[in-house]
């Protein structure tokens, strides 16, 4: 008998919850099948089948809460075969297909299809066990009471209908997963624990949308990938972080710390909630690079198949609300990072151009808040406004000038 247990959990993971058990007791399973999936509050880890056999214990239902290398459960190994011959429906057949195979004449063959009567629901009292009309007669007339008894039974529930569509006052109470659980606790500790303030700025979205719409076709020939605006945005970030290293930096109690790398996290949305993988290194990494990372961990995102490597660390977070329409925001610092940058909506305004003259030109708000105790409003500015000069001119990206 082989035992299931609970992964390993990160240090900075104390407890797991038992999320879903993908098999019951007595089911027949597989070695590396995924048995039960274990929710953290960061990642949901599944946990598979050691060996082939059948699932004989489950001790931790679905809801409870597990530490690390914990029981979970039991597989008999090389138990699946016999649970095979439980099926001893075939027995039956030959009584079934002996009576369907009642002799009865073209007569009594209509009579049993206008009562919708198979030769396996009448008994033939003939010879040989041949079916007569005074049969099928008799086994129509034993039926014919029971629509009529059993009709009024549906009519009783239909009172209830029409409250539900008048719109009823329903509260549903369903336990918070521990994935919203820590966002909302990152949260609540962000706006309690820091001086957050917010700066903003506007961006002129055109000569990247032409630079885009003149190379996309070539760049995704070549790399194998799209080319997106985030990847321009996380690689002009890299650049103001290391002119401005408060920004990359963080406290820890009455210390700053700085960086000389730049640990970019991107918030992804999924089904469980807000995640945020990092980029490692992202000031080494070229544009295809950033944009392939991205598109994986979106898909690792959306299939809960995210790592707790993905979302450990991280010096600076971009996020980008514009993707659900959203044109201005504050984003919240994802603590012990000192900042994070919003991205928002496009959106076509009229502006008045160097000569003067109005114009109508995509443009982008972007929102940088910042932890107020190590980074001074100066800083802050220039740093966004560093981020507008840098999108507005791409060429100044690829030249870091």
């Amino acid at each position: 008998m082989s035992e299931i247990l609970t992964p390993v959990l990160p240090e900075s993971v104390a407890d797991a919850t038992v999320a879903t058990w993908n098999k019951k007791v007595g089911d027949a399973v597989k070695q590396d099948e995924i048995l039960v999936e274990i929710e953290t509050d960061k990642v949901m880890l599944e946990v598979t089948a050691p060996v082939d056999g059948v699932l004989s214990e489950i001790l931790q239902p679905e809801g409870a809460t597990v530490t690390s290398s914990q029981l979970l459960g039991r597989v008999t190994a090389g138990a699946a075969a016999a649970v095979a011959p439980a099926a001893p429906a075939p027995a039956s057949v030959p009584a079934a297909s002996s009576a369907a195979e009642a002799p009865a004449s073209p007569a009594v063959r209509k009579m049993m299809d206008e009562a919708n009567l198979s030769r396996a629901d009448v008994d033939g009292s003939g010879k040989n066990g041949r079916i007569l009309k005074e049969d099928v007669a008799a086994t129509t007339a034993k039926a014919a009471p029971a629509p009529v008894t059993a009709a009024p039974a549906p009519v009783a529930p239909a009172p209830v209908a029409p409250k539900a569509v008048a719109g009823s006052r329903e509260e549903t109470r369903v336990p918070m997963t521990r994935l919203r659980a820590r966002i909302a606790e990152r949260l609540l500790e962000a706006k309690q624990s820091t001086a957050m303030l917010t700066t903003f700025n506007e961006v002129n979205m055109k000569p990247l949308m032409d630079m885009r719409n003149e190379y996309k076709d070539a760049f995704e020939k070549k790399h194998n990938t799209r080319l997106g605006f985030m990847s321009l945005f996380v690689k002009a970030a890299t650049i103001a972080l290391q002119r401005f290293p408060e920004i990359n930096a963080s406290i820890d109690g009455n210390d700053i710390i700085y960086r000389n790398y730049c640990d970019i996290g991107i918030a992804v949305s999924s089904d469980r909630g807000l995640v945020v993988p990092v980029l490692r290194s992202a000031e080494e990494m070229g544009l295809a690079d950033i944009e392939a990372a991205i598109t994986a961990y979106a898909k690792k995102a959306q299939a809960g198949k995210l790592d707790m490597s993905d979302l450990s660390g991280g010096s600076f977070t971009i996020t980008n609300g514009g993707v659900f329409g959203s044109l201005l925001s504050t984003p919240i610092l994802n603590p012990p990072q000192s900042a994070i940058l919003g991205m928002h909506s496009i959106q076509k305004r009229p502006m008045v151009d160097a000569n003067d003259n109005i114009v109508v030109l995509p443009m982008m708000y972007i929102a940088l808040s910042y932890d107020h105790r190590i980074v001074d409003g100066k800083g802050a500015v220039t740093f966004l406004k560093t981020i507008k000069e840098l999108v507005e001119n791409p060429v100044r990206i690829l030249l870091d000038v």
